[in-house]
């Protein structure tokens, strides 16, 4: 598994996860995961896996789509462009190795993105999903990425939604229709 697999980091960005969350609720929710997405990004690097960082940049234009969260998230990210301390990774996740893909548009780090493309052209096959959120753009990326013919993974400890119930919810409903559900530690084995 480990030779065409990336790990695909969603939005573990400050704006994000950070101190300064748009999405204070979820960054709360969702403090917990970012020790084992370290140690599962750690884990993959040294196993030779592509470690991949899918942040949301900040909206370009008017929002596309009309769900109501671009209401709320359209002038809170309305500055957040490149260099912006928003859109960085979160420092504990950052390395000079990994693959840094910002979009300007969408809830999903897949839709209409070179995601999928760039990762498809690096010979990679298997997508292990980590980040936030349950709520939006994980759901939509796994399908997205199924319908790509991409075989998805998701460490349940790696992932959030908020409130935190509702993502377990998600994970036992919805992500396990869509994807391998696992642990951290259980990936760590496997690429040992």
């Amino acid at each position: 598994m480990a030779v065409r697999t990336a790990v695909v980091c969603v939005e573990c960005q400050d704006g994000v996860l950070g101190e300064h969350s748009v999405l204070p609720a979820l960054g709360s929710d969702a403090a917990p995961l970012v020790k084992n997405i370290v140690r599962l990004a750690d884990g993959a690097r040294a196993a030779g896996i592509r470690v991949v960082h899918a942040t949301f940049g900040g909206l370009l234009g008017a929002p596309t789509g009309t769900a109501p969260i671009w209401r709320r998230l359209a002038p809170a990210t309305a500055d957040w462009a490149p260099g912006h301390p928003a859109v960085a990774v979160v420092p504990e996740l950052s390395h000079a190795d990994d693959l840094v893909l910002p979009r300007r548009h969408g809830l999903s780090p897949t839709w209409r993105t070179e995601l999928l493309p760039v990762l498809r052209g690096l010979d990679i096959d298997t997508i292990v999903l980590t980040g936030v959120s349950l709520n939006l753009a994980l759901p939509m990326a796994a399908a997205e990425a199924c319908h790509d013919g991409f075989t998805v993974v998701v460490p349940r400890d790696a992932v959030a939604g908020t409130p935190a119930a509702y993502g377990e919810a998600v994970l036992a409903n919805t992500m396990r229709m869509l994807a391998r559900i696992t642990t951290t530690d259980e990936l760590l084995d496997d690429w040992r």
